[in-house]
């Protein structure tokens, strides 16, 4: 695979390039990370490929994520990122977990078979309205069915404005329906749980077979998780794309605006209401329970919405938590520090 490339292909932008001193314009060498392995990061730039290691201050990076190098190859500092994707650690530790970087389109991938889930594409779509890129729901599998036109409409019912595409990820012709969002100097990011046929449609795009794929399971229609880690790949169009191992478990770590995007046609409704703190339980002149009451509104969105709300605002407060710990630690360790030079110095 090519390796060599414009800072235009691997998508730089002004929104980078303005962020970089005089001096930085004459001697600084931008490189973008498509991929980590432990503490080593694979880097792309116009000189090539480099294998750099990650120094403990440079914080937490990840792929898509664009550096600055000096002349000997070292890391001097990381830019501000145009876009973000992360979510909450699985399991119970109290952390952000950072999925990519500076992207501008997330294809968020669902199967149409048994796996078709309406309240798992809210959850993506909250986390790609955080992160602030555009979404495109791509339904896979959709040789698979003879009710795809059906399952289309009932996520094109979630938001009228939402662009939806279907596809059979193993035909290249069909997955051409995504060539719009694929132009020179655009990224990607497939986004869909396991099995969901995100590497699948990634071969397609690409044109060759490099991320490895799994047949689905007779059992439940469900395909295998094969995509282990992140990659930053080109398209024969010139775009960049990132393939996503599958997410068994995506806790949002994301903000209110997030959830209130994706559920426009909610937060629209519940300024209707007579009250502005309304609960839509049993107060009166509730427009989100009229709506309910009269079929425009499903009961399964919202209650979706509820659920939610309820973990974003939980796990903002661990997070918010975690943070505050963090920094009251950081100002410890350098009161001790302090203490310790002053000691010697008597």
């Amino acid at each position: 695979m090519n390796t060599t490339f414009s800072l235009a292909d691997l998508g730089w932008q002004p929104f980078f390039q303005q962020q970089l001193d005089l001096a930085e314009w004459d001697s600084a060498m931008p490189v973008r990370i498509a991929a980590q392995h432990k503490s080593r990061l694979i880097v792309y730039g116009e000189s090539g490929q480099y294998a750099l290691d990650t120094p403990l201050s440079l914080g937490t990076v990840t792929v898509g994520d664009w550096l600055l190098l000096n002349e000997s190859l070292q890391i001097n500092r990381l830019l501000e990122r145009k876009s973000a994707f992360a979510r909450r650690s699985p399991g119970s530790k109290v952390a952000e977990q950072l999925i990519a970087a500076n992207v501008d389109t997330a294809f968020v991938v669902c199967a149409l078979n048994e796996d078709f889930n309406l309240n798992r594409i809210e959850r993506y779509l909250a986390l790609v309205h955080d992160a602030g890129a555009e979404p495109v729901v791509v339904l896979t599998k959709m040789d698979l069915i003879d009710h795809a036109d059906e399952l289309r409409e009932q996520v094109q019912r979630l938001d009228n404005q939402l662009c939806i595409e279907m596809v059979n990820g193993r035909e290249a012709t069909s997955a051409e329906v995504l060539l719009p969002w694929c132009e020179a100097g655009q990224t990607i990011v497939l986004l869909g749980s396991s099995g969901a046929g995100k590497s699948t449609l990634t071969n397609s795009l690409l044109g060759e077979s490099i991320q490895l794929t799994s047949e689905i399971r007779e059992e439940d229609g469900k395909g295998r998780h094969t995509t282990t880690s992140r990659a930053l790949l080109p398209l024969k169009s010139g775009a960049m794309i990132i393939d996503t191992p599958g997410m068994r478990e995506l806790q949002l770590a994301v903000g209110s605006d997030a959830i209130e995007n994706t559920f426009a046609d909610i937060s629209d409704l519940a300024l209707q209401c007579r009250f502005a703190d309304c609960c839509h339980d049993q107060e009166p002149d509730c427009a989100v329970r009229a709506a309910m009451e009269s079929g425009i509104l499903d009961e399964r969105r919202y209650d979706n919405y509820l659920k939610l709300k309820r973990e974003q605002i939980r796990n903002e407060a661990t997070l918010a938590e975690k943070h505050k710990a963090e920094k009251a630690l950081g100002k410890f360790y350098k009161r001790t520090q302090s203490v310790s030079r002053e000691n010697k110095g008597h």
